[in-house]
């Protein structure tokens, strides 16, 4: 894996470490999510996953009791979901994907973040062909899971693929994870199926996979990593995805 590898490794950790900005975007996912359905877990599947999302994270339970009130009554708000798309060095793209209650405030943070970085942005479905949106699961891999067997049980309920793969802790060391991937549509039934396995989801959302990645130099992703810590240190930017392999 090379430099490249170690690069990106510690560019995510330094990212991670900032959890006074990770409970509150998490925090807006939460409030989303019991808005767009209802404030009850057990009959919110999407919020459901949102919680066990924020509990991964250690977010503490008054939190994410509170995100839940802010979609409804007096402490409710309006947090609305925005994507914005574009391009940058060396044949890079990016969907940014944003909550806010303020939406100007929001498109001139992204823009001054990606002008400062020889990026710019496009025309709103621009990438639509470039990019598939895809439900993505993220939990440990226990010594007692059988990949295969997993595959099988999940392929009903709209399991597209599945991988292992390793996440880089705090403490220097990799955890064993496993992912799976399913249609856009297919993220409730994925979600109940392995609530009904028994398996702890860490992280469940949808993301957007590239189409065709591509390869970067180590130094050009050095340079196009500054544009993904500037996005994503907005408070507003949930998450940036990108082209890059």
């Amino acid at each position: 894996m090379g430099r490249a590898f170690e690069y990106r490794k510690a560019a995510k950790m330094k990212r991670w470490g900032t959890m006074s900005k990770v409970f509150p975007k998490l925090g807006k996912i939460i409030t989303m999510a019991a808005k767009a359905g209802s404030p009850d877990p057990d009959m919110n599947p999407r919020l459901r996953t949102a919680i066990l999302t924020a509990k991964a994270q250690n977010m503490p339970k008054h939190n994410i009791e509170a995100a839940i009130k802010r979609a409804s009554g007096k402490d409710a708000v309006d947090i609305k979901e925005i994507h914005y798309e574009a391009k940058g060095p060396y044949g890079t793209q990016f969907i940014i994907d944003c909550a806010t209650d303020n939406g100007t405030r929001t498109v001139a943070n992204v823009k001054a973040a990606l002008v400062r970085n020889q990026a710019e942005m496009l025309t709103a479905g621009s990438l639509n062909f470039m990019f598939t949106r895809k439900s993505v699961f993220t939990f440990d891999k226990t010594d007692d899971m059988d990949i295969e067997e997993l595959e099988l049980e999940l392929i009903d309920a709209g399991l597209e693929e599945i991988e292992e793969d390793v996440e880089p802790q705090e403490n220097g060391e990799d955890k064993a994870i496993v992912r799976v991937y399913g249609d856009f549509a297919s993220f409730g039934d994925l979600s109940k199926a392995l609530e009904e396995m028994g398996i702890e989801v860490t992280k469940g959302e949808h993301q957007y996979i590239a189409n065709m990645p591509i390869d970067l130099t180590d130094e050009q992703m050095e340079e196009v990593d500054v544009l993904i810590d500037r996005l994503e240190e907005d408070e507003d930017v949930q998450a940036v995805y990108t082209n890059i392999n």
